[in-house]
């Protein structure tokens, strides 16, 4: 196997506000490391060398929603595979339910929507995966 592959690991965030919503972003087809112009994702990215899992949480939700978020447990391990500028990687993921007291937030420029939505409605967006499986899981747990 001659191929590098560059492995990284992000910190992703279901998001849940006071009434019960969670918060999903679009990705922008503008955002330069992006693979899904106009897919619906959970907010989060991949740490940087050497970051702190929970403070590169924070950071990343802070410079993609403007949110401050308290992470309340782990809910699911994803991993995927994305071509990045030519150049394979595989990303490890793992994803905490979080909560907020705030509503507004402030797109970075790798968005160009978001949305609070009831999360047994899922469905009718186009959840990358492994997000359409956090948050099915999410909902089941909510019964």
């Amino acid at each position: 196997m001659n191929e590098t592959i560059k492995l990284q690991v992000a910190a992703k965030a279901l998001i849940e506000n006071a009434d019960g919503q969670i918060l999903i972003l679009r990705e922008a087809a503008t955002y330069k490391d992006g693979t899904h112009a106009g897919r619906y994702h959970l907010p989060g990215g991949r740490l940087e060398e050497g970051e702190a899992f929970y403070d590169g949480l924070a950071r990343e939700v802070k410079e993609e929603t403007g949110l401050t978020v308290e992470p309340i447990r782990p809910l699911h391990v994803g991993e995927w595979r994305p071509v990045i500028r030519e150049v394979q990687h595989q990303i490890i993921a793992l994803f905490m339910l979080c909560r907020t007291k705030e509503t507004a937030f402030a797109l970075s420029d790798e968005h160009d929507g978001a949305l609070w939505i009831d999360p047994r409605e899922y469905t009718k967006y186009n959840l990358l995966d492994p997000e359409d499986q956090v948050v099915e899981s999410y909902v089941r747990d909510l019964k």
